[in-house]
């Protein structure tokens, strides 16, 4: 039976996670749960799963989180803030760490994941995006297991031959097709893109999913993101990559060879079906995922990305030609830029507009150390939030 801790337990991952763990009780048990502020979701988890850990990040909630707990029979360990999370994700009982925090604000678990040889199942992007050379050597060095969750890196993983340690080039891959299924906007007059609201972008046309990386697809800005993570996380280029829209999400990425073939991997825009590869890799498991019916598909339809439509997409992949900490610049940007969508403070179309500035303000150097990434990443907000009060004022 494998330990299992997850990071970032009431979104949308880890509410999956705990889905397809519990269709098999027999080999995976819940050690660790974890929430931002949703205290009362992860009361209600903790009463049904009943873990050995929960984790408030937020400091101020945990005297009500043991308050709560104290009703449930089984005995609970509080923790809170950023230590409780990477107390969790180095546990010695722990085997696997569900990687689901959104943002930023999951990259100090994570690492702390890496550093204790775990099995990793990375649905957190931003720790790649952020700290991807750091990232990957701790990972390389303490003999942990890197695992992606998001779909189109699971489908991009399960076309590549075994070891592939050598270069996709040896392997005979010629490019990685990165699918994307281009928002509910994709369609869309572009004069009318600035008056989109929040929940319009809210309302993806086939996942469900968070509001930040809900507002990321509508933007196209998450495949930007997954860009940079592909790099890291199969050693290429972005040159050795090509976003392809897709817009019904049944291929959820293709590895193109050499001899002409392309794999792909398809099924059901249901994020249980990469996590269960996850857990279950090598093998296979039951995930409770609806079987694909390629009649009722009908017709699959491919184009190539519009950037003026989306120049969230143009501005992650110059962020990685760039290279240093120009992604975690990017990132930041657009964690507070969406942050302020969302509140009712910028546009949809100002989304791009503090990320393109933000990049143009800050000097990127290169990510050295975590000290330096969280230095830029902190400049960046600022920089942002600042040009959000411009906008809102102007």
């Amino acid at each position: 039976m494998k330990g299992l801790s997850i990071l970032g337990a009431t979104g949308s991952i880890g509410i999956n996670t705990l889905d397809v763990a519990a269709r098999h009780p027999e080999k995976y048990k819940i050690v660790a749960l974890s929430a931002n502020s949703q205290l009362d979701r992860l009361v209600e988890l903790c009463k049904k799963y009943k873990p050995e850990y929960a984790v408030i990040a937020d400091e101020t909630l945990e005297e009500e989180l043991s308050k709560q707990l104290k009703n449930i029979n089984t005995p609970i360990k509080v923790l809170s803030g950023v230590e409780g999370l990477e107390t969790i994700a180095s546990l010695p009982e722990v085997d696997y760490v569900m990687a689901a925090i959104v943002g930023a604000a999951g990259l100090k678990p994570t690492l702390a994941a890496a550093r204790s040889g775990k099995r990793i199942l990375l649905a957190n992007k931003e720790a790649l995006v952020m700290s991807g050379q750091l990232f990957m050597d701790e990972v390389k060095k303490n003999n942990a297991e890197l695992l992606p969750i998001d779909s189109e890196h699971n489908a991009i993983f399960q076309c590549l031959p075994k070891d592939y340690s050598n270069g996709l080039a040896e392997s005979g891959i010629t490019k990685i097709l990165l699918t994307g299924s281009g928002g509910p906007f994709r369609t869309k007059e572009l004069s009318e893109l600035t008056n989109i609201t929040p929940d319009e972008a809210c309302a993806h046309p086939n996942w469900s999913m968070g509001r930040k990386i809900s507002v990321d697809s509508a933007t196209m800005m998450n495949k930007g993101l997954e860009i940079i993570e592909a790099c890291w996380l199969f050693n290429t280029s972005p040159d050795n990559i090509q976003v392809v829209v897709h817009p019904q999400s049944v291929i959820h990425s293709m590895v193109q060879y050499s001899d002409g073939s392309v794999l792909a991997q398809l099924g059901q825009p249901d994020m249980r079906t990469p996590i269960a590869h996850a857990l279950s890799w090598p093998d296979r498991i039951e995930s409770g995922v609806e079987k694909l019916d390629f009649f009722s598909v009908a017709k699959l339809e491919f184009e190539a990305p519009d950037y003026e439509r989306f120049p969230c997409l143009r501005l992650a992949e110059e962020s990685i030609r760039k290279g240093g900490t120009a992604p975690t610049i990017l990132n930041a940007a657009n964690e507070i830029a969406v942050a302020s969508f969302l509140d009712n403070k910028l546009s949809f179309t100002d989304i791009s507009y503090v990320v393109e500035h933000t990049l143009k303000n800050l000097p990127s150097r290169e990510a050295d150390s975590l000290s330096e990434i969280l230095e830029d990443d902190l400049a960046a907000r600022k920089e942002a939030e600042h040009l959000v009060k411009l906008k809102v004022n102007g």
